[in-house]
């Protein structure tokens, strides 16, 4: 059992990282810092998760020095292409027709750093969405807030209830953070 023996620090305002931090029964506080999120054009989606996780933690190079800060980052890949946060309401629906009907990934890099030390993996998992409506998306845009979330859903939310037939892989890495994978690092870092 991992027994948390330095501070954490979490370096995400994602709320649904913080649920599942505290769900794992783990100390921590969040820090927050703007860190520039583009990365090399050429990288494949799973090494852009880890690149901008990293990136964050860099970010952080005075506060690791004794603290584990971890730094997360969740992309959706459709077809290799990188479906990032949408940047308006339209945006949004043309993310989730073009995910409508069809499967996808979700990559989530996570970055563990204390004073020097790194730690970085990540963890992908296949969503199958069924097909959905203009009028079920339009909903969902309406009513929810797709414009914090990686591919423009969250599947803990609405959509996730009635547009997603199955995953293969970790549900918590489609919310932001593969908590099995992170416990386990956290417990050998």
């Amino acid at each position: 059992m991992y027994k948390q023996k330095l501070p954490i620090l979490l370096a995400s305002k994602s709320p649904r990282r913080h649920e599942l931090m505290k769900l794992m029964g783990l100390d921590f506080k969040v820090v927050l810092k703007d860190v520039d999120e583009s990365y090399p054009e050429q990288l494949l989606p799973a090494e852009v998760a880890v690149y901008i996780a990293e990136k964050k933690a860099a970010a952080f190079s005075q506060e690791r020095q004794d603290h584990i800060v971890i730094t997360a980052d969740t992309i959706v890949a459709y077809k290799n292409e990188i479906l990032g946060k949408p940047e308006d309401a339209t945006h949004a629906i043309e993310m989730l027709s073009k995910l409508s009907g069809t499967n996808h990934q979700v990559y989530t890099g996570v970055s563990l750093s204390l004073g020097e030390k790194v730690h970085s993996f990540f963890d992908v998992t296949e969503v199958f969405f069924n097909a959905i409506t203009t009028e079920e998306i339009g909903h969902y845009v309406n009513n929810y807030n797709p414009f914090d979330k990686a591919g423009a859903y969250g599947i803990q939310d609405w959509i996730g209830f009635i547009a997603v037939e199955k995953i293969i892989g970790s549900y918590t890495n489609v919310m932001g953070l593969p908590t099995e994978k992170l416990y386990k690092a956290l417990s050998t870092f």
